[in-house]
C-alpha cells in the first residue's frame, strides 16, 4: 500500500518581495509527488499548542500564536508575523508528528515540510518557529498512545544532514541520553554561534561528493551502536553545489547516494524511520524540489523492500556515545 506523507503548502505565508526564504518549493514538491502517484499525500493536521509546549516555553508559544513577539524576535526568526505563518507553522510541527504515528505503524513516514533546527525552547531562529523533531521525541517520550506497540520507541536518533548545524535540536537535547543527535555540516555557514551535538562533522567549503560521503560513512555505524528505537532523518538539500546558501559542492547523484546510504543504514538497523525536509535554496528552485523528491524516493524503493535482519540488540542500553550501559 502506497505510504502516507503530509504536505504544508496550501497554508500559505504572505511574503515581501523578494524575501530569500523559497516557499514556492513546497508546491513544487507537492506537484512532483502526486503527478507520479507513488504516495498518498494528505494535508498535515496542525499540532496543537500543549503538545508544542512539550518542548517550548509557554510564554514563548503564547505570544508568538497571540502575534505578540517583539520585533528583535520576529526578524530573528525572519518572517513577519501572520495568522497565515501561524497556521503553517502548526501544520509542519502537525505533519512530523504524524508522519511519526505512520512510521510507528507501517516502518516509516514522511513531512513534505518540517526539519525546523533552528529553533531554541525560548526562541525560533532561521525561518525555524518550533522544532518539529524535538517536538515530535517529547511527544512520544509522554504520549500513551503507543503503550501497546510490542516494541517500545525507546531512545531516538537525529541525523541531521543540513548544511548548516541542527544548532537548536542540540541544544535542546544536550543533556538528553537517550536522544542522540548528530549533524554534519559547513563550518564557516550560518549559525555562527554552534552548539554541541553528540555528534558533529564539521566540513570546508567546497567539500564534494567523495569527500562528504566518506565523512558520513564514518558517523553511520555510532547510530547502529546507539540502537535507537526510531531515527529522524533532517534531509536537508542545501548541501548542493547550486544552493545560494549552502556553500558545499554536492552534486545530485551525490545527495542521492546520501540518502541511500541513510536509508540503508536505517533499514538494516529495523527502527522506524521519519523523513523531514529541511534547507533547500538552489537556483532555479526547481532543483531544490527535484532533490527533495528523490529523499522521498529512495525511501520508497528501499523501505518498500521486506525488513532486513536486525543489526542492533533491541533489548541493550546504550549511552550517548554507543556505549552498553
Amino acid at each position: 500500500m502506497p505510504r502516507t506523507l503530509f504536505y504544508t503548502h496550501h497554508h500559505t505565508i504572505p511574503l515581501p518581495p523578494g524575501h530569500k526564504f523559497p516557499i514556492d518549493k513546497y508546491r513544487l514538491l507537492y506537484e512532483l509527488l502526486n503527478a507520479e502517484k507513488r504516495f498518498l499525500l494528505e494535508p498535515a493536521p496542525l499540532a496543537d499548542q500543549a503538545t508544542v509546549e512539550l518542548v517550548h516555553d509557554r510564554e514563548y508559544v503564547s505570544a508568538f500564536m497571540r502575534g505578540a513577539l517583539d520585533a528583535a524576535a520576529t526578524r530573528r526568526i525572519g518572517f513577519p508575523w501572520s495568522e497565515q505563518l501561524v497556521a503553517r507553522t502548526m501544520a509542519s510541527v502537525g505533519g512530523t508528528l504524524a508522519a511519526t504515528r505512520e512510521a510507528l505503524a507501517a516502518g516509516w513516514g514522511g513531512n513534505l515540510a518540517g526539519g525546523t533546527h533552528h529553533a531554541f525552547r525560548g526562541y525560533g531562529s532561521g525561518f525555524c518557529v518550533f522544532n518539529d523533531i524535538a517536538v515530535a521525541i517529547r511527544w512520544l517520550s509522554t504520549t500513551h498512545e503507543f503503550a501497546g506497540n510490542p516494541r517500545p520507541v525507546g531512545r531516538a536518533a537525529v541525523i541531521d544532514l543540513d548544511v548548516h548545524q541542527g544548532d537548536g535540536t542540540a541544544h535542546i537535547f544536550q543533556d538528553d541520553p537517550d536522544v542522540l543527535t548528530i549533524s554534519l555540516h559547513c563550518k564557516n555557514n550560518f549559525p555562527l554561534q554552534k552548539q554541541r551535538s553528540k555528534i558533529d562533522v564539521e566540513l570546508e567549503a567546497g567539500t564534494g561528493d567523495e569527500e562528504y560521503l566518506d565523512a558520513l560513512e564514518k558517523v553511520l555505524p555510532r547510530i547502529v551502536e546507539f540502537a535507537p528505537g526510531i531515527v529522524f532523518y533532517q534531509a536537508g538539500v542545501d548541501a548542493l553545489k547550486s544552493d545560494t546558501l549552502g556553500r558545499l559542492s554536492l552534486t545530485r547523484e551525490g545527495l542521492k547516494e546520501r540518502d541511500r546510504r541513510v536509508i540503508e543504514t536505517v533499514r538494516k538497523l529495523g527502527a522506524p524511520l521519519v523523513i523531514t525536509m529541511g534547507g533547500g535554496y538552489s537556483s532555479p528552485i526547481a532543483r531544490t524540489a527535484e532533490a527533495h523528491a528523490n529523499t522521498f524516493r529512495m525511501a520508497e524503493k528501499i523501505l518498500s523492500r521486506s525488513p532486513a535482519p536486525c543489526l542492533a540488540g533491541q533489548g541493550e542500553g546504550r549511552d550517548s556515545q554507543g556505549r552498553t550501559s
